[in-house]
C-alpha cells in the first residue's frame, strides 16, 4: 500500500496545483464579491473562494476561465418540491447569476440555496444579518455532494463484487480482491471483535465494513481536484452518526438500559443524580462522532486551500516562483498528512460506533 500512495499523493497535489493556478482566477458566483473577469487576489476574496468552495453545490464545475468568467462543467438535477414536483436542471440558474423560470414558478440560487421570488425580476430581500428572507422549497435535489456518495456507493458495490467473485474462485481471493481482503480483515479483527465481542460482532460487521469503506472513499474523493467536501458536509454526518445511534439503542440489552435509567450497586439517591446524566451521555455520543468527522475534514480541506492561496499572497513578497515553490512545498506535505486523516477518521468513527454497539450488548456480571 506504501507504494501506490506515495505517486497517488504526488499526483494529488500537482493536480492540485494546476487546478488552484486557473479556478483561483476565475471571477466568485452565487453573490460572491470578485466582480466579472477580476481574478480572486484578496484575503477576503480568497476566503470567500474557499468558503464557497467548501459548500455543497448544485452543479459539477471542472474550471472556471477567470477572463471569460466562464465554467466548464455539467448541470445537476433540481428536484424541489413546491405545491408540486418541480424536475429541471441546474443549468437555469446559469450558476447564480439568473432566475429558473419552471411551471410560472421563479427560483434563485444564492450561496448555494434555492429561493422562490414572486416574479422574475424581483430580488433577494436580505436581512440585517445578510439572509434572505424569501420562503425555500423543500429541496431533493441530486447535488455534488449527493453525486460524490452515488459514487462512492457504486465504487463500493464494484469492489465488494470483485472480493465477492474472488472468494467464489477459492479460499485465497485474487486480482483486486486481494487489495481489499486485508483491510476486511483489520476491521473484523481490530474494530469489531474487541470492542463487541466474539459472539455478537458477525451482526454488525456489514454495517461497520459500510461505515469503514463509505467515509474512507469520500474522504479519498475529497482530496481529488474534483472537488468533492461530502464528509465536510454537517448533514452526511448527522446521517451516520443517527444510523450509529439508532443500532445502539435497538441492539441494547436490559442490561444496558438497567445501566442508564436505574444503576445497578448504587444507593438510590446517586441511581436518580446518574440518571439524567447517562440519558445525556446516550445523547452526547452521536454528537461526538459527526462533530469530530465534519471538523476534521472540513478544517483539512480549508487548510490545504489556504496553502494553496499564499501563491498568490507570497507573489509580492517573493515572486511567482518563490510563492509558487512555498506553497507547493506546503500543500504536499500538508496532503500527505491528510491523506492519513482521511484513514484515520474512517477509522475513528467505525471504532467508536463500534464501542458504543459493544456497550449496548455487553453481558455484565453483578456480585
Amino acid at each position: 500500500m506504501k507504494v501506490f500512495y506515495r505517486p497517488f499523493s504526488c499526483i494529488v497535489v500537482l493536480l492540485l496545483f494546476f487546478m488552484s493556478s486557473t479556478t483561483y482566477a476565475g471571477s466568485a458566483s452565487n453573490g460572491e464579491t470578485s466582480k466579472e473577469g477580476d481574478p480572486v487576489d484578496t484575503k477576503e476574496e480568497i476566503d470567500a473562494y474557499i468558503r464557497h468552495h467548501l459548500q455543497d453545490s448544485h452543479d459539477f464545475v471542472f474550471y472556471t476561465d477567470g477572463k471569460t468568467n466562464t465554467h466548464y462543467g455539467f448541470p445537476l438535477p433540481v428536484i424541489l418540491w413546491d405545491g408540486g414536483l418541480q424536475v429541471f436542471m441546474s443549468s437555469k440558474f446559469h450558476h447564480g447569476e439568473t432566475v429558473a423560470e419552471v411551471n410560472g414558478n421563479y427560483y434563485k440560487l444564492y450561496h448555494s440555496k434555492i429561493y422562490k421570488l414572486d416574479g422574475p425580476d424581483d430580488e433577494l430581500v436580505i436581512d440585517e444579518a445578510g439572509h434572505p428572507t424569501n420562503p425555500r422549497p423543500l429541496d431533493f435535489s441530486i447535488t455534488k455532494s449527493v453525486l460524490g456518495m452515488l459514487l462512492a456507493g457504486l465504487l463500493m458495490v464494484l469492489a465488494f463484487s470483485a472480493l465477492a467473485r474472488g472468494y467464489k474462485k477459492g479460499p485465497i481471493p485474487t486480482g483486486f480482491a486481494r487489495v481489499l481482503e486485508p483491510l476486511v480483515i483489520y476491521v473484523r479483527d481490530e474494530i469489531a471483535r474487541p470492542n463487541i465481542g466474539e459472539k455478537k460482532y458477525r451482526k454488525y460487521m456489514g454495517f461497520l465494513l459500510t461505515v469503514f469503506f463509505f467515509i474512507w472513499i469520500l474522504n479519498l474523493l475529497g482530496m481529488t481536484p474534483l472537488g468533492f467536501n461530502v464528509t465536510g458536509n454537517i448533514a452526511v454526518t448527522v446521517a451516520l452518526a443517527v444510523f450509529t445511534f439508532f443500532i445502539v439503542q435497538f441492539s441494547g440489552n436490559k442490561e444496558y438500559w438497567k445501566h442508564i435509567f436505574w444503576m445497578p450497586g448504587v444507593p438510590v439517591p446517586m441511581k436518580i443524580i446518574l440518571m439524567p446524566i447517562e440519558i445525556l451521555g446516550m445523547l452526547t455520543k452521536p454528537f461526538s462522532l459527526l462533530i469530530r468527522l465534519f471538523a476534521n475534514m472540513t478544517a483539512g480541506h480549508f487548510v490545504v486551500m489556504s496553502l494553496i492561496a499564499l501563491m498568490i499572497l507570497l507573489k509580492a513578497q517573493f515572486g511567482a516562483v518563490g510563492s509558487t515553490g512555498i506553497s507547493l512545498v506546503l500543500t504536499l506535505f500538508i496532503t500527505l498528512i491528510e491523506l492519513l486523516v482521511a484513514f484515520l477518521q474512517a477509522f475513528i468513527f467505525t471504532m467508536l460506533s463500534a464501542l458504543f454497539i459493544g456497550m449496548a450488548v455487553a453481558e455484565h456480571d453483578h456480585h
